[in-house]
C-alpha cells in the first residue's frame, strides 16, 4: 500500500493518539481532511477538530469504514472490546497498527477476522513535538509494504525502527517510558542552577537544550557515549566532579532498574 491518497484513522484520542495525530498532520504526510479519529471523550475530539483539521466522530464504525490504515490508540485494557466493535468493518484491504503497550500481535490477531494484516508499534509522547522513538513489529499477514508504511508514518513524527516482537517490551521500558526519565532530570538539572543564583526559565532553556545537544551528539556522531563523556571531563576539572556525584548516588543504576521494571510491566500487561 502506498500512502500517497490514503486515509489514516485513529480510534481513541488520549494523549498518545492525540499527539501521533497533530504530529502527523503538521507533518504534510497525511492531509487533515483525510484523517479520521474516534472516541467517546467529545471535548478531545473538538479540540482535534478545531486545531487540527481533521474529521471526528464518537463511533468507531464511521473511523474504520473511510480510513485505510486504522490506528488503534486504546488502553490495553479496552482493546479487545474495541477489536470485537469494529473487527467485521476491518476488511481485508485495510491495515491495522496497534499502539496498545504489552499486548501481543498474536493476541490482537485472533480477535479479528482471519486474514487481517496487523503491525504493532511503540510509540512515545514525544510525537508531539515530530521527535519520537518509535519501534515496529509486523504480524504474520502484514506484508513487507505493510512494514514500510508504517516506518513511513511513524518516522513523520521523528525516529522509528523494525525489531522483533520479543523485543518490543525492552522498546516500551526504554523509548516508551522514558521520556517520563528524562523530565525530572531536566526539572533537577535546572533545580541545581537555580539553587546556584540562576533563574528559572533561564536554567530550563539550558537544562533541556544540553540534554537535546548531548542526545544529538550520540545520534550524528556515532560514538559511544562513554567516548564523548570523557571528551568533556578534563582532569581534575569542573565535570568529573559532578560525575563522581552521579556515580555515588547510583543514577546509572537507577536509569537500568527503571527501564528494566517498566520492561517487567510491559509483560505484565501481555498475561
Amino acid at each position: 500500500m502506498s500512502l500517497e491518497g490514503k486515509k489514516l484513522g485513529f480510534i481513541g484520542t488520549g494523549k498518545m493518539g492525540s499527539a501521533l495525530i497533530k504530529g502527523i498532520c503538521g507533518s504534510g504526510l497525511f492531509s487533515p481532511s483525510n484523517v479520521y479519529a474516534s472516541d467517546l471523550y467529545e471535548p478531545s475530539l473538538d479540540e482535534l477538530k478545531q486545531n487540527a483539521g481533521i474529521n471526528v466522530s464518537t463511533d468507531n464504525k464511521v473511523t474504520v469504514i473511510n480510513s485505510d490504515v486504522v490506528v488503534l490508540a486504546v488502553k490495553p485494557q479496552i482493546l479487545r472490546k474495541v477489536i470485537e466493535s469494529i473487527k467485521e468493518d476491518v476488511t481485508e484491504d485495510k491495515l491495522v497498527i496497534s499502539i496498545a503497550a504489552g499486548v501481543k500481535l498474536e493476541d490482537i490477531e485472533k480477535e479479528f477476522n482471519d486474514g487481517t494484516r496487523v503491525v504493532r508499534v511503540m510509540p512515545n509522547i514525544a510525537a508531539t513535538v515530530a521527535e519520537a522513538a518509535s519501534a515496529i513489529t509486523q504480524g504474520q499477514n502484514a506484508s513487507k509494504e505493510d512494514a514500510e508504511d508504517a516506518l513511513a508514518i511513524f518516522r513523520s513524527v521523528g525516529s522509528a525502527i523494525q525489531v522483533s516482537e520479543n523485543l518490543m517490551d525492552a522498546v516500551t521500558g526504554l523509548s516508551g517510558s522514558g521520556p517520563a526519565y528524562i523530565f525530572p532530570v531536566i526539572e533537577a538539572m535546572a533545580d541545581g542552577a537555580v539553587y546556584e543564583g540562576l533563574d528559572r526559565n533561564s536554567a530550563l532553556i539550558l537544562a533541556a537544550q544540553t540534554v537535546i545537544g548531548a542526545a544529538k551528539m550520540v545520534l550524528e556522531t556515532g560514538m559511544h557515549p562513554g567516548e564523548l563523556k570523557d571528551m568533556v571531563t578534563s582532569p581534575a576539572g569542573t565535570t568529573i566532579r559532578g560525575v563522581r556525584i552521579l556515580e555515588e548516588y547510583g543514577v546509572r543504576a537507577a536509569f537500568m532498574n527503571a527501564v528494566i521494571e517498566s520492561s517487567n510491566r510491559s509483560k505484565e500487561l501481555a498475561k
